[in-house]
């Protein structure tokens, strides 16, 4: 019976220090590989897993061992693993890592901003800065013909009018100007999109009282007043300016769409430069540019859908004044043709 008990002892004290030696292995194994601070950019695909990305946290010795990572793992069951890229320290262990990983705010992001007036392949500019992707990549991914019909497919206010072949880019004046927070890894897809849903958000605002004119109508004659006003109190004036001259058959003859047709932007124009064949130049053709000219804000979406109520047909922005920013509007051509004499010295 003595016997018996010992060996009962023995095999109790041989477990014990089983259990207290592979206790002290294991938080060895989950321990930061170093006490010193060195942050490593991890990325985690989109099908990866706590358990597919083992070897990599090990290759870039932000953990100790595989396998009791992956114990750790098997005994905590942690979820909510996003694609994205995570800042992570060697000085961390497996219990911080897999925190990291489990919080989507660990990301990390890229901002770029667009303001308004801007266009599309300034847009790209903005993006290639921050992404490694280059301007000529995202620009041919935004002139797809897969991808436009796609966000036809997707889009209520985008329509088969941005596959007019005749416009210059298809998604010219659709990407709301804003300031954007993006995924480091984002894919352009991702980047396109969340451009479009700021410009659906905000269109939505507004959406019961698009009636007359299409989206692309808005956006077209928005991108115009975009650049025509110099206050945001002439806004809606200017833009029933316009209404005014269209419901009349007038020419609009924005210099806006000028500086689009041959991509220049001055703040005067020469009769070949009014004289160029674009289906932008309103000085050549009749009714709305084939598309917007540039990237409008909400102000200047905002006063095409709800105009000044006013009669005028002519205006004459100051911009030559840095004293006297001021817009001045007339009924007639000759009331236009004195304000030009009267505050630039000369005709119009």
């Amino acid at each position: 019976m003595k016997k018996f008990v010992n060996i009962y002892i023995f095999v109790i004290v041989i477990l014990g220090v089983i259990i207290v030696t592979g206790c002290v292995s294991y938080n060895i194994g989950i321990s930061p590989t170093t006490k010193e601070s060195n942050e490593i950019s991890f990325n985690v695909d989109e099908n990866s897993t706590y358990l597919s990305i083992a070897s990599e946290l090990k290759e870039k010795n932000l953990i100790k061992s595989i396998n009791f990572y992956k114990i750790y793992i098997k005994i905590f069951n942690p979820s909510n693993l996003q694609k994205g890229t995570y800042t992570l320290n060697t000085n961390m262990g497996v219990k911080k890592i897999v925190e990291t990983l489990e919080n989507s705010s660990n990301i990390e992001t890229i901002s770029f901003v667009i303001p308004e007036g801007k266009h599309i392949t300034d847009v790209a500019e903005y993006i290639s800065e921050v992404t490694n992707y280059t301007s000529e990549e995202l620009l041919n991914y935004w002139q797809n013909d897969d991808v436009i019909n796609n966000i036809v497919n997707k889009y209520w206010f985008v329509t088969d009018e941005v596959k007019n072949t005749n416009l210059r880019y298809n998604l010219e004046g659709y990407f709301f100007p804003a300031t954007y927070e993006i995924y480091k890894d984002s894919s352009i897809e991702e980047i396109t999109y969340k451009m479009l849903d700021k410009m659906g958000e905000i269109l939505s605002k507004y959406k019961k009282d698009i009636k007359e004119y299409s989206v692309h109508e808005i956006l077209t004659l928005a991108s115009i007043v975009e650049h025509e006003a110099i206050l945001d109190e002439d806004r809606p004036k200017i833009a029933r300016v316009f209404l005014n001259r269209l419901d009349k058959g007038m020419m609009l003859q924005s210099c806006a769409t000028i500086g689009y047709a041959i991509n220049e932007w001055k703040l005067t124009y020469t009769n070949s430069d009014l004289a160029v064949d674009s289906l932008y130049n309103t000085y050549k053709y009749y009714g709305l540019p084939v598309g917007p000219g540039g990237l409008p804000g909400e102000a200047s979406i905002k006063a095409v859908i709800y105009p000044d109520d006013n009669d005028y047909l002519y205006f004459l922005a100051n911009v030559f004044d840095s004293n006297s920013k001021q817009t001045y509007y007339s009924k007639t051509y000759a009331e236009h043709q004195q304000k030009c004499l009267q505050y630039l010295g000369y005709g119009c």
